[in-house]
């Protein structure tokens, strides 16, 4: 195949209106002149990020509901002392009123504002499915089932939502969102993320951020904040499949899979941006200088804030042993481009580190000043010098009933029917029903990790009000008819993989006399580095409770209620249905509910591979050799791709056929567009949602082996009874470039595929 096209840099940007808001403000000249006016303490002041623990006061702040006060001395010594820039996160790890929010960063801010220039500080928290640390705040599915919905709006009106609830709680930075490429099963955090495909988290992560900071990256809204991308760049390709392990990562790799998010992100305007916690090829992300200021700060041109993770300059000697002190740390990690230290305990020590370091010449002023131009260019852009905090008593929607319907429906879109045989589904309302398992009875499973506490533990005490996935269907069918025996329990207290039979023999006792058992399945919550494990078979307490039950001949429909996909390939043949709810949220039992008994029709996606087994975990993008076909002579062998449940499955009540595919050319030249259109009609008795994907193909490639194939373009649609509708999608060569192994974008002449569900159709890009 002859080579058509090299383009040097596969992302070099030319910027875009919302990037360019940031690179020009109204607000430069005020902050030149702050700068201008800051002494190296001051500056550095700005530059640090501290934990709210550390200006609280009391020795048993645990008891009570809003159980702490701030220390006012600690607050002058941080805030007034050293010119601290910016606050995080809950004391005691607990959700407050937005009430409590007000009065406590109100203090922070009135505090700040004594200091010599009057700066106020930034507060950031992880509200990352809702404002996950304020009471009564509207709680979405997380990432991941969100990435199953495919809907676009839904994933903007919840950012939109959840930004109104966060600056109805005082604060104005949410740590938020997640684009890390969620490739690994293994790995804790993939349920954070929208999944494993490149162009699906680019584009709702695209909505996200302009649900957060609104089209026009508007942060002086006092309904908007500012986002922050997580985590840059290649955080969840921990080759052992664990939290902040080490991954190793070719440069093909990096750019074709794992920077396309963070590019869209950084062109759709975001102000902040965090930074992977791990090592890639044997070089703490925190540390390298060519992906902080060379790819992101000068070839992504983000003008925006970069602030670590916690504690990672620190961990760059405690842990990573590739600094010799903290001081070293310091020097290396400033150096490298980050502007914003989240300590979070221990200030002083970066404080006075860098300070000397800059005193010393080796850290120049220059670069504390971009540092400190990127902090304050963000506090201007949110209006926090004319109004440092905001007022619960201006958001009379917070927690509104419109709200929690954005959350449900987001729910209902999300759940995924992956098996339905003698279509068992959906249930008579009049059936006997026995409902088993350790999700079942459990909002905590149903909202994972990050809500109202950082593990998910507290949950039960703030959200008694929802439907655990047993109420809404007592709720739902006829109440005497619906039995629940728990036949396995998580150990609320342990680790989030300990759990125990319960009452197991009664539960198959109870089997044998309802017509159907709903077997609630999954993991208990866990998040970051609690949350890694070893075995990712689904826990043998639940194995066996599900063979026991499917023994009795009762039918199962098996409800998965998990951050990341458990292998149940010992139990699934024996399930009549198979339904994954993903992390749901606080509406997610009354949608479930819904779904089982057909009020709702199931339209949700897989937006990850589900392996079958453990050693079977290859993605959808895979290379041939990966499923190849049975070889010839001697060395006769053949690949297996065996997955459980493709990416991109997903049932529903109704049926759906295709039809006409067709392109306007069969042939392109750089630069030019494929036109593809594709007829889909509703074959079924009743109406539905269907999420139709677009596909290409690269038979050929020279320099790197091409993917099998990669997902382009997907739209969801809802179609009555009998009803067509024609879709229309364009194709750019963009679409066919591929990242060779210097990381060149490459588009080359050839032949390639589009594939819609089932159709096909061939097209060539023409030779220059």
């Amino acid at each position: 195949m002859k080579l058509y096209s090299l383009f040097l840099g596969v992302f070099l940007l030319f910027g875009n209106f919302a990037q360019a808001q940031l690179n020009s403000t109204a607000h430069d000249q005020e902050i030149e002149s702050l700068i201008n006016k800051m002494t190296i303490e001051e500056k550095v002041g700005q530059m640090t990020q501290i934990t709210l623990d550390v200006i609280t006061k009391g020795d048993d702040i645990y008891s009570s509901y809003e159980p702490f006060e701030l220390d006012q001395d600690s607050l002058n010594k941080a805030l007034i002392d050293h010119h601290i820039g910016s606050v995080l996160n809950t004391a005691n790890n607990r959700a407050l009123t937005p009430q409590k929010w007000y009065s406590l960063i109100s203090q922070i801010q009135e505090t700040a504002l004594k200091d010599r220039l009057e700066i106020p500080v930034i507060y950031g928290v992880d509200m990352i499915h809702g404002a996950t640390y304020t009471v009564g705040a509207t709680m979405f599915p997380q990432q991941i089932g969100q990435a199953a919905t495919r809907n676009r709006d839904l994933v903007k009106k919840g950012a939109e939502i959840t930004a109104y609830e966060t600056r109805a709680s005082s604060i104005s930075w949410n740590f938020s969102p997640v684009l890390d490429l969620g490739m690994d099963p293994r790995f804790p955090r993939i349920w954070e993320s929208f999944g494993e495909d490149p162009y699906l988290i680019s584009e709702l992560g695209v909505e996200m951020i302009d649900g957060y900071e609104g089209e026009n990256n508007d942060l002086s809204n006092p309904e908007h904040v500012a986002s922050s991308l997580k985590h840059f760049l290649g955080y969840h390709a921990a080759t052992s499949g664990k939290d902040r392990t080490p991954s190793y990562i070719p440069t093909s790799a990096l750019r074709e899979y794992h920077l396309p998010s963070f590019k869209a992100a950084v062109e759709a305007g975001a102000h902040t941006i965090m930074i992977n916690s791990g090592i890639i090829n044997g070089i703490p992300v925190h540390a390298n200088k060519n992906l902080l200021t060379g790819l992101l700060k000068e070839e992504l041109n983000f003008k925006g804030l970069v602030v670590t993770d916690w504690a990672d300059i620190e961990n760059l000697h405690r842990r990573d042993r590739i600094a010799k002190d903290n001081k070293e740390a310091v020097m290396m990690a400033i150096n490298a481009g980050i502007d914003m230290s989240m300590v979070p305990y221990k200030y002083e020590v970066f404080y006075n580190s860098l300070v000397e370091l800059v005193k010393e010449g080796k850290v120049k002023e220059e670069r504390i000043d971009d540092a400190v131009r990127r902090i304050l260019r963000v506090k201007f852009a949110l209006n926090l010098f004319e109004h440092p905090t905001t007022n619960p008593k201006d958001y009379p929607d917070f927690g509104s009933k419109d709200f929690e319907n954005a959350a449900y429906n987001t729910a209902a879109e999300s759940i995924t029917l992956l098996k339905n045989e003698e279509n068992i589904l959906p249930l008579k309302k009049n059936a006997k029903i026995l409902v088993t398992g350790p999700n079942a009875n459990n909002m905590r499973t149903l909202n994972g990790a990050w809500t109202y506490s950082w593990q998910g533990e507290k949950t039960p005490e703030y959200a008694q009000d929802y439907n655990t996935i047993l109420e809404a269907l007592q709720q739902k069918g006829k109440k005497k008819n619906v039995t629940y025996v728990p036949g396995v329990s998580y150990k609320m207290d342990g680790k989030y993989y300990e759990q125990a039979p319960d009452q197991l023999e009664k539960a198959v006792l109870e089997a044998k006399k309802a017509d159907v058992v709903i077997l609630c399945l999954g993991e208990n919550t866990y998040t970051e580095k609690p949350g890694d494990l070893n075995d990712l078979y689904l826990n043998g307490h639940q194995v066996e409770l599900a063979q026991k039950v499917a023994a009795t001949g009762t039918p199962v429909i098996l409800v998965l209620n998990e951050g990341r996909p458990r292998i149940i390939s010992k139990i699934e043949p024996k399930m009549k249905a198979v339904v994954q709810t993903y992390l749901p949220g606080n509406f997610g039992g009354d949608a479930l509910a819904d779904i089982l008994f057909g009020e709702v029709n199931p339209s949700g996606k897989l937006p990850y591979t589900y392996p079958r087994y453990p050693n079977a975990t290859i993605g959808y993008i895979h290379k041939p050799s990966e499923e190849q076909k049975k070889a010839e002579g001697v060395y006769n062998y053949e690949a297996d791709y065996n997955p459980q449940y493709r990416f991109g499955d997903g049932l529903s009540y109704t049926t759906f056929k295709y039809s006409d595919l067709k392109i306007n050319t069969t042939e392109i030249g750089a630069g030019e567009k494929l036109q593809v259109s594709v007829k889909v009609t509703n074959t079924g008795d009743r109406k539905g949602k269907e999420v139709v994907e677009l596909y290409t193909s690269d038979l050929y490639a020279s320099k790197i082996t091409p993917d099998v194939k990669r997902l382009r373009r997907f739209t969801k649609i809802e179609l009555a009874p009998g009803a067509s509708k024609t879709l229309d999608f364009t194709i750019s060569t963009d679409d066919l470039k591929y990242a060779d192994q210097n990381g060149k974008s490459i588009l080359e002449a050839g032949e390639f595929k589009i594939m819609i569900k089932d159709l096909e159709e061939s097209f060539f890009v023409k030779e220059d």
